[in-house]
């Protein structure tokens, strides 16, 4: 079916904390779009990419139902929203698997979920 996202996604949880404390934190959370992923990046690989500059609480990897790959885009979870600006820096045209990432502030992913929407009309 055209239009259908699948999305692979890895929750980090730290070890001993209640997931009540895990949904707590994330309501602070700072989210980043990531995009330029090779076909064959998965959300542990986005994770460990990311996670030098802090704690990741989840990395999702958008996913292409028929052709069970990467669609080329993701998002990256922190914790903190200073992790995340130290991320969104440094990582903004960095190579990751042979690819140049655009990484952009998740907080509008609404308008591109409108706009991959069109797209795939």
């Amino acid at each position: 079916m055209a239009g259908v996202l699948l999305r692979r996604r890895l929750i980090v949880n730290p070890k001993g904390s209640a997931p009540s404390q895990t949904l707590f934190s994330r309501s602070f959370a700072s989210r980043l779009f990531v995009k330029g992923l090779a076909f064959s990046t998965t959300e542990e690989t986005l994770a460990n990419a990311f996670s030098k500059f802090g704690k990741i609480l989840q990395a999702d990897v958008v996913m292409n139902k028929t052709r069970n790959q990467s669609k080329g885009f993701g998002y990256v979870t922190f914790d903190r929203q200073e992790d995340a600006n130290k991320a969104l820096t440094s990582m903004n045209g960095a190579i990751l698997e042979g690819r140049s990432l655009f990484v952009d502030d998740g907080n509008n992913a609404k308008l591109r979920k409108s706009s991959i929407s069109k797209e795939e009309e």
